[in-house]
């Protein structure tokens, strides 16, 4: 996309692979042996700034899909990539790029994890999420920022404002804690979100002649909403169903 030119990090993909290599390599083997003797930080107060600036930054991006877009003429079917310089095909470039440069700041969580000690939280899950968004939606900004690819980023970020909320009344302290009963529900909404995404996605195979430039994106997209439905149903089997993760009141 010739628009994104002189963009940060839209040259190539390779600085984004870096900061991913590197990202990985930290979380799960570099950070670990440096904490391996030192006692965990209390990063109680940075968290807490952390997560609700996240909330904030979330919300604003999903007015900001919504503008650009998903409240102002998408159809929820076939809806094709804007190439043109109007004002509200530049708002949704700047949205697109907005949300894929979010995905970095979120590596934190996982370095907050090293930090704390809380090394059973650097799960799989957590860290393949973490590194395969940045780096997917390189290619998609670059080559396609808008149209029906950017519904899953729209559903995203209205499930990271709930998710956010969640860690920042959390890391507030024990006081707090008694809010949380939803945590289950949470995970719920996450579920419910695949499950849109790989809804949405999966009309392509049964819209005729749908112009959407970029048709890999969309298979993308479906593998990627129905690869983490399956591992988020079955992070919900062993952590609530075989009650490893129950609330300590439940317990």
């Amino acid at each position: 996309d010739p628009r994104l030119e002189g963009w940060p990090l839209m040259s190539s993909p390779f600085p984004t692979t870096f900061i991913i290599g590197t990202y990985v390599y930290f979380v799960t083997s570099l950070g670990p042996k440096l904490m391996e003797n030192k006692k965990p930080f209390e990063l109680r107060q940075i968290m807490t700034f952390y997560n609700f600036s996240v909330v904030a930054l979330s919300l604003y991006m999903t007015y900001e899909f919504l503008m650009s877009g998903w409240a102002t003429g998408y159809s929820f079917r076939c809806d094709i990539v804007d190439y043109s310089r109007s004002p509200t095909a530049l708002r949704m470039v700047r949205t697109c790029w907005l949300y894929y440069f979010s995905k970095f700041i979120e590596l934190l969580d996982t370095i907050f994890f090293v930090l704390r000690k809380k090394n059973n939280q650097v799960t799989f899950l957590h860290v393949f999420h973490h590194s395969i968004m940045p780096w997917t939606w390189w290619f998609g900004v670059k080559f396609a920022a808008g149209g029906l690819g950017t519904f899953h980023a729209l559903l995203n970020c209205i499930v990271h404002v709930v998710m956010y909320t969640y860690y920042g009344i959390c890391s507030l302290g024990p006081a707090y804690h008694k809010y949380l009963w939803w945590k289950k529900y949470m995970t719920t909404i996450q579920l419910v979100q695949f499950i849109m995404i790989t809804v949405h996605i999966g009309q392509i195979y049964i819209m005729d002649d749908c112009p959407y430039q970029y048709p890999i994106f969309m298979f993308i997209i479906w593998l990627y909403g129905s690869m983490f439905l399956v591992l988020f149903l079955h992070f919900w089997y062993h952590a609530y169903t075989k009650g490893q993760r129950l609330p300590k009141m439940a317990r």
